[in-house]
C-alpha cells in the first residue's frame, strides 16, 4: 500500500464520508467519472467507493429524500487530498479534456484546492498538501488564506511524458472534511470538548479550522451560508456521517451528534 499523507498519520483522522442519495448510481458515476474513485463493493442500497482497497466514500440511496437545503446544518465540502502537487496537476488535466465545470481554485498557503459541486448538491475539494515544514504559524495558528491557484505551475509540476490522470493514485485518502454549522464557537467548543481536537486557525466569526495531531485542518466549520442553523432535517440528502480512525483508545465508541445532527462516528484504526 503506497505510503499515506501527514492528514492520515495524525492520532485521529477522517477515514471516510457517507452520503444520503436519491440516486446511488448515478451519483457513484460521477465520483469515479469526476473524482477518480473506482466502486469497491455493494451492499444492498449502499455503495462504497475508494482507491486499491482502501474506502473513502458511501453512498447510500433512499428515493423518498428530499434535496439538500444548502442553507441549513450539513456538509459543506469532502476534501479529497492527493498524494502529491504532480497529481493535482494531473487532474487539472483531466478536468480540462472532461470539461469538468471547477468553482475554485485556491492557494490556501498549506495547500492548493479545487472546488466543485456534485449533481446533487454537495460540494467537493481536491487538494494536494505543502510539505508540512512550510507551514507557518502566526498568533498560535497554522496561517493559510485563500489565494488565487498558480494553475499554469501546478500543472507544470507534471513531468514530461507523464501517462497522466489514471484515477485517484493509491494513497488518496479524504483528508479533511467541512461542516456547515450554525455558529463557529459552539462548533469549536463542541469538538473539543467530544475528540480533543485542536483549533488550528479561525475566518474571522465565521469560520473553525481544527485538528489532531497538528495538521491544518480534519474539520472545518462555518457559517458562510448556515449562520443560526437549528438541528437539520433527517429526510433530506447530504451528509449522512462522517468517520473518523483513531489510533488509540481514546474516543473510540458510539456515534455522537454535534449540536445541530451532524453525525460523527469514531473507529479505531
Amino acid at each position: 500500500m503506497s505510503e499515506l499523507p501527514f492528514a492520515a498519520e495524525t492520532p485521529i483522522s477522517v477515514a471516510k464520508v457517507g452520503l444520503r442519495t436519491r440516486n446511488a448510481t448515478a451519483l457513484s458515476d460521477y465520483y469515479q467519472r469526476v473524482v477518480g474513485l473506482r466502486e469497491l463493493s455493494r451492499d444492498g442500497e449502499a455503495i462504497t467507493l475508494g482507491t486499491g482497497e482502501r474506502p473513502l466514500l458511501v453512498l447510500e440511496e433512499d428515493k423518498t429524500l428530499r434535496p439538500d437545503d444548502p442553507r441549513s446544518a450539513g456538509l459543506f465540502h469532502t476534501a479529497f487530498l492527493l498524494p502529491s502537487r504532480a497529481d493535482l496537476g494531473r487532474w487539472i488535466e483531466h478536468a480540462v479534456q472532461k470539461q469538468i465545470p471547477i468553482e475554485g481554485a485556491s492557494d490556501h498557503l498549506v495547500s492548493e484546492a479545487l472546488y466543485l459541486t456534485d449533481p446533487e448538491g454537495n460540494g467537493i475539494e481536491i487538494y494536494a498538501d505543502r510539505a508540512p515544514s512550510t507551514w507557518r504559524k502566526e498568533d498560535g495558528n497554522i496561517k493559510m488564506a485563500t489565494l488565487r491557484m498558480n494553475i499554469p505551475e501546478v500543472r507544470a509540476s507534471v513531468p514530461d511524458g507523464d501517462p497522466g490522470w489514471q484515477g485517484a493514485p493509491d494513497g488518496s485518502v479524504v483528508g479533511h472534511v467541512h461542516l456547515r454549522v450554525g455558529d463557529p464557537t459552539v462548533a469549536e467548543d463542541w469538538w473539543h470538548r467530544e475528540l480533543g481536537f485542536d483549533t488550528m486557525a479561525k475566518y474571522g466569526s465565521e469560520a473553525v479550522f481544527l485538528s489532531s495531531g497538528g495538521y491544518h485542518h480534519h474539520i472545518g466549520a462555518n457559517t458562510w451560508h448556515s449562520r443560526g442553523a437549528g438541528p437539520r432535517d433527517n429526510d433530506r440528502t447530504g451528509l449522512g456521517w462522517v468517520e473518523l480512525t483513531a489510533k488509540d483508545a481514546a474516543p473510540v465508541g458510539a456515534a455522537r451528534q454535534d449540536p445541530w445532527g451532524n453525525v460523527i462516528k469514531t473507529v479505531a484504526a
